[in-house]
């Protein structure tokens, strides 16, 4: 692309977003554009895929601190008319001498995002989106996408994702953007994980909350608990153990490289919610032998602490 295709176009208005926008609403407002306009979604749609490769286009320097910042510096020149049109016999105009003195506004533009006149560029990058549910986030899996080209057709790439990435990660494919002549631009999937019905994380530890009956708590009980790896283990409660204890199952977290995350698992103390006969009995028997403990004895004097 021409550097003066680049500075004469308004990126925040392809976005739809204002100039002092931050790099979150940028984001946000990129991803459900690119939801959207996607080609898989809008096959055949030329006006369609033309706004997604606009869009592409714009986040691409928008969310870069560094490119945008340069960006920000020659389009408000171009808009003060500091760029203007090469004059006959290649002089320039006098807002641009004055600002830069001399020289092809094109090719300083350019130079801002590596161009100008040194040689052939790669193509553009691309972006894309991709689902995965959360044990493949854990342990890692491969990703088979069809994706349109920039001449429309669509091909078929396979994508690597390496065990252990968080929700929002960004893989590279190099290679799979748009031709250029130096060669293609890179392919970059941002990942959205679903989340698990029992497991979360908590950077490299995966966390679980357990459910232990009232009588568990108070006694104590070993428990089975289920890990990612498919197997259990066994977690010991010690009596009067406390609803909201968290536990620590060690190396039954995520790994990554040569390290590996432990489980965490939270004590959820469930009070049953009927009791009667022999039980209701037996609570009333307990609630008589405890009514000497006082457990809020100090709650009326810390409060006007």
């Amino acid at each position: 692309m021409a550097a003066k295709d680049l500075y004469e176009k308004d990126f925040y208005k392809v976005l739809g977003v204002d100039k002092k926008a931050g790099a979150d609403e940028i984001k946000k407002k990129y991803r459900t554009l690119a939801r959207e306009l996607h080609p898989d979604k809008n096959k055949g749609d030329a006006a369609k895929e033309e706004k997604f490769k606009g869009i592409s286009e714009a986040y691409e320097i928008l969310s870069d601190a560094k490119k945008r910042a340069e960006y920000d510096e020659a389009r408000s020149l171009y808009e003060r008319g500091g760029f203007r049109a090469p004059m006959g016999g290649g002089q320039q105009g006098g807002d641009f001498n004055d600002i830069f003195g001399g020289g092809n506004p094109q090719d300083i533009f350019a130079n801002l995002f590596g161009g100008g006149r040194r040689g052939p560029r790669k193509g553009q990058d691309l972006q894309t989106e991709a689902t995965i549910t959360f044990r493949e986030s854990i342990v890692g899996t491969h990703l088979d996408l069809r994706l349109a080209t920039d001449r429309g057709a669509a091909q078929n790439i396979t994508a690597r994702v390496p065990a252990g990435v968080n929700d929002g990660a960004k893989i590279r494919v190099k290679g799979k953007g748009a031709a250029g002549e130096a060669g293609p631009g890179d392919l970059f999937i941002m990942l959205h994980v679903k989340p698990h019905p029992i497991f979360a994380r908590k950077g490299e530890n995966l966390t679980l909350i357990l459910p232990v009956t009232f009588t568990e708590a108070a006694l104590g009980a070993d428990i089975k608990v289920p890990t990612m790896s498919g197997d259990d283990v066994t977690v010991r409660i010690a009596p009067g153990t406390s609803n909201g204890r968290t536990l620590r199952v060690k190396g039954r977290g995520i790994t990554k490289g040569a390290t590996t995350g432990d489980l965490l698992v939270t004590v959820d103390v469930q009070v049953p919610q009927r009791v009667d006969g022999k039980a209701l009995d037996a609570l009333r028997v307990f609630a008589e032998e405890t009514a000497h403990e006082d457990v809020r004895a100090d709650l009326v004097t810390k409060a006007k602490a």
